[in-house]
């Protein structure tokens, strides 16, 4: 997986398929939500994952290693 197959606006699932947010834009070594695909009372910050949680992108969608509750969400 190259970062660059990671494109604005994709969905970012965990490993059980539920959504975690919306790619912004990677930013190094993690990626940036989008501000309004944050977790609700998180809406006004952009949050990261960290790129060692990426599987693969596949489908136009980002997958994760791990299920979505048990992405660490960083904030900005």
């Amino acid at each position: 997986m190259h970062t660059s197959d990671i494109k604005e606006h994709m969905e970012v699932c965990g490993a059980d398929g539920k959504t975690v947010g919306k790619v912004d834009r990677v930013e190094g070594n993690r990626i940036k939500l989008t501000k309004d695909s944050a977790p609700a009372g998180h809406k006004d910050h952009h949050h990261f994952i960290d790129l060692s949680l990426v599987s693969g992108v596949e489908g136009g969608k980002v997958k994760l290693s791990q299920n979505a509750d048990q992405v660490s969400l960083q904030e900005a």
